[in-house]
Parts: C-alpha cells; sequence; structure tokens
C-alpha cells in the first residue's frame, strides 16, 4: 500500500517502486525521523488538533518503534517505500486509528527536510570534533619536534628552512578553518522546515515556532516554498567536506612524499602502514594515498548534486531524494578519513636529522644574504641579483657559496654567518613567521583556538536531544 492510494487507480509498477525507493539508505535517519515526529505529534496536541490523549497513544507506539528500530527486531514492508512511510505504518498498526493521525498537518516534504537537517546538524558538529582531535594530534607534534627544521619548498623545490612545527602548524590552521566553516554550515542550516508542508502551510491552526522549539532550532522557516525546496544545507556541507578532504589530501600527499626513501623524512608506524603481496621489501603509505583518493570522492559528490540542483523549479521535486547518498557517504567517509589519519600522523616518527641536513645547504639562506645588503643600504633588487650571480657561479664552477661570499666585496667573511646550519630559521623574527619565537606564540594561539572550538562544537551539540 502507498501513501497516495486514493488518487491512483492502479498499483505503482515494481519497476518504478525500485527506481524510487529509497529505504536502503535513508533508514539512516530513523532516530532523527523519531525526534521530528515526536515534535510534530506534541504541536498537534498545542494546537488541539489532536487530544492529549491521542498524542499520548502515539508517544507511546513511537517509542515502541524506537525499541524495535534498535533492537533490531523492526519488521520492514514490501510497501515501505522510505524510512518515514516505515515508521508511519507501523505506528498505525500499533496505535490503530490513532496513529492514522501521525500524519496530519504534515507532508513528507517538510518530514524529510527535517530529517535531513536535523542529521546535518549533529553530524557536522560530530565531524567537526573529530577534526579537532587530529589538531591536538598536530599541536602535541609540533610541541615534540622543539627546534628541529627541514627545508620549505615552493614548486617542490627547495627554498627557505622552516621550523618542522610551524610546518604543522601550517596544517592546523588548514583544518581550523574547516572546523569555522562546518559551525558557520550549523548555524545556517539550523532552521526548522516543519510546518511548510507540501509547499504552501496548512489550513490547521499549527505553530510552526511550537515545533522548532520542541526540535532545539534556533528559528522556523520564513517561507513554505523555500522551506521544501531548499538543499542549500547540503551544497554547503558537501563543500565543506570537500574542502577538508583536499587538506587531508594535502597532508598525506606530504606524509607518501616525506616516507619514500628518496626523502627520509619520516617513519610511518607499522600499525599504520601496509605491505606488499608480492614484494617482501615494502613499507606502503596506504593511509595516506587514500586521504588523497578520498578528496575526489568528495569532490565529486558536490559537483554531482549541485548540478542536480541547478535547473530545479519551486518547490519540491523528486530530484531532492539524491540530496541524502552524497552527504551520507561524505561524512561517513571523512570520519573514517580523520580517525586514520589521526593515528598515521600521532604514531609516525620524524627523521630531524634527515630533514635538517636536508635544510642546510648554503643555497637555502641566499634570501638572508640579500637581505643583510638591504640592511647595509643596497636596493632589494640589486640585492637579489648580487646574491643570485654567487649561487649560479657557485653551482656552474663548483665553488663552495661560502668561499665566494666571503671573497665578494659587498660581503665578505662577515657574512659567513649567515650560512651556518640553522642560523636562516633563528633570523626569521616576524610574527606569523617560522622564527622560533614566532612559533611558540603562534602555538598558543592555536590552543587558544582549539579550545573555543570545543565549546562552540560542544554548544552546537547540545542543540540536539535525542
Amino acid at each position: 500500500m502507498t501513501l497516495w492510494e486514493g488518487r491512483l487507480g492502479r498499483s505503482t509498477a515494481e519497476e518504478v517502486m525500485d527506481f524510487t525507493v529509497s529505504l536502503e539508505f535513508d533508514r539512516l535517519l530513523a532516530m532523527d525521523d523519531l525526534f521530528g515526529t515526536r515534535a510534530h505529534v506534541k504541536g498537534l496536541a498545542h494546537a488541539g488538533v489532536i487530544e492529549k490523549e491521542e498524542a499520548s497513544v502515539l508517544g507511546a507506539a513511537l517509542d515502541r518503534v524506537e525499541e524495535e528500530l534498535a533492537s533490531g527486531s523492526f519488521d520492514f514492508a514490501p510497501g515501505d517505500e522510505d524510512i518515514h512511510t516505515a515508521i508511519e505504518r507501523r505506528v498505525t498498526e500499533i496505535a490503530g486509528d490513532t496513529g492514522a493521525k501521525l500524519h496530519t498537518g504534515r507532508s513528507r516534504n517538510d518530514q524529510i527536510a527535517t530529517d535531513l537537517r536535523l542529521y546535518a546538524r549533529r553530524e557536522l558538529a560530530r565531524v567537526a570534533t573529530r577534526l579537532l582531535d587530529l589538531e591536538e594530534i598536530i599541536l602535541r607534534r609540533a610541541g615534540e619536534a622543539g627546534d628541529a627544521y627541514l627545508p620549505g619548498y615552493t614548486h617542490m623545490q627547495r627554498a627557505q628552512p622552516v621550523l618542522l612545527a610551524h610546518h604543522l602548524l601550517a596544517h592546523g590552521w588548514a583544518f581550523s578553518r574547516d572546523v569555522d566553516r562546518l559551525l558557520h554550515s550549523v548555524d545556517r542550516l539550523n532552521v526548522s522546515p516543519l510546518g511548510a508542508g507540501a509547499l504552501a502551510g496548512s489550513s490547521l491552526p499549527l505553530d510552526p515556532d511550537f515545533a522548532a522549539g520542541e526540535m532545539g532550532f534556533s528559528s522556523r522557516f520564513e517561507n513554505s516554498l523555500d522551506a521544501v525546496s531548499d538543499r542549500d544545507f547540503v551544497c554547503e556541507a558537501l563543500f565543506d567536506l570537500a574542502l577538508l578532504g583536499i587538506h587531508l589530501s594535502r597532508l598525506g600527499e606530504e606524509l607518501v612524499i616525506w616516507s619514500s626513501e628518496e626523502f627520509g623524512f619520516v617513519v610511518l608506524d607499522d600499525a599504520y602502514a601496509t605491505g606488499s603481496s608480492m614484494l617482501p621489501q615494502k613499507k606502503n603509505p596506504d593511509v595516506a594515498e587514500l586521504a588523497r583518493a578520498k578528496a575526489g570522492r568528495l569532490l565529486g559528490h558536490l559537483a554531482g548534486f549541485m548540478t542536480t540542483m541547478k535547473g530545479l523549479p519551486l518547490a519540491y521535486n523528486r530530484d531532492l531524494q539524491e540530496d541524502k547518498e552524497p552527504l551520507f557517504d561524505a561524512i561517513g567517509q571523512v570520519g573514517l578519513a580523520l580517525a586514520a589519519m589521526g593515528g598515521l600522523l600521532g604514531s609516525s616518527s620524524f627523521v630531524t636529522e634527515r630533514m635538517q641536513q636536508a635544510a642546510d645547504g648554503p643555497a637555502a639562506a641566499a634570501v638572508d644574504l640579500a637581505e643583510w645588503l638591504v640592511m647595509r643600504g643596497m636596493p632589494f633588487r640589486q640585492a637579489h641579483s648580487v646574491v643570485g650571480s654567487l649561487v649560479r657561479s657557485s653551482v656552474e664552477r663548483g665553488v663552495p657559496l661560502a668561499e665566494l661570499v666571503q671573497a665578494h666585496p659587498a660581503l665578505g667573511a662577515e657574512a659567513l654567518g649567515l650560512l651556518e646550519p640553522g642560523s636562516a630559521v633563528l633570523r626569521r623574527t616576524t610574527a606569523g613567521g617560522t622564527g622560533p619565537v614566532a612559533v611558540a606564540a603562534q602555538a598558543a594561539r592555536f590552543r587558544h583556538r582549539i579550545d573555543v572550538d570545543r565549546e562552540r562544537v560542544q554548544h552546537a551539540l547540545e542543540s540536539w536531544t535525542p
């Protein structure tokens, strides 16, 4: 039996049911549907549409359905097109005619929109929590790194030495922006669509503000057409998760490179590496590689769903059924990636001697030589040319750069100290730079940022009451 059998004279074709059924994936919304339905029942009683005794009967039936779903004893029927239909059918079986009043004043259009907002509000906040756990690992590893340094790269060419702590915290700040985006998306989606009906509201004396308050939403919809057709929040969530995936991919890419024998900057813990089915000597960074790959999957979800949305007229269209699978998968995959990458980064061993050896080439201090000349009155462009010529001469003639620096009349022995190992890092004094004082201050600010974001996430989670 379908919910629309009164209008159509023939049963829905089996092929249509196979094509349109969503129960396989939207049963993930079961608890959210029960939560929203309880608020709807209370709203019906609040408006006097049903008696308080009927509301109690419906509430008890919903409690029983929840117990059956939690225990795995809930029996899904062939006609259960989606989780909403399944729950309503079972409530009606339990509560009889009173159960048939469950859907009064409500459409699946506003029901589904409500369920998905409840789900996204909670799960995006949980993703933010897991992301903050990764930030804690980054902060810990940065503290453990001490004064170790490595080459900083541009164009994948050695550029300037940077503290390892500074490099790790660069990833941390990117992830902190992801937390901020997720929480802002939660704020924007925290609007209740319940009461919008199919598209135009209801002639019943419903109170959407009451229902919104029951579910902990910060407000209710302003326009019923917009309420049932709005999936901006899904697009935003998919973007947030895709960009988070890109940041995980970048971290993964560096760990893949750093763990290669050619770099040798990091040794992966055996628990977070794999071997080869053929080559006995191999130790592969599969976790980091999959972090790179998942970014493509997440970007595909974003591009696919936004393409689905691009030409839809108001209000609800069945196309919107395609909102769930990409969102569910994106949240699931990001959660797995965060846990695995946190374990990988937290357990890896940095080979700081190898890092520092790679960073100690004299050419790494070239800009320091140029700035040393600037501080003595030489225009920067001229200083840049002088030092660049010395580096070229060193490479082409095979003469140590230190000899050329000492022999140059504008530099001389006084400038040789700039070429000492580690000197270039210590000379970086600007705020936000890689110098030890600046990095210590940065780490303190990052600690504060994590603490503030923990409070923001907790507030977001507390607004959802199961």
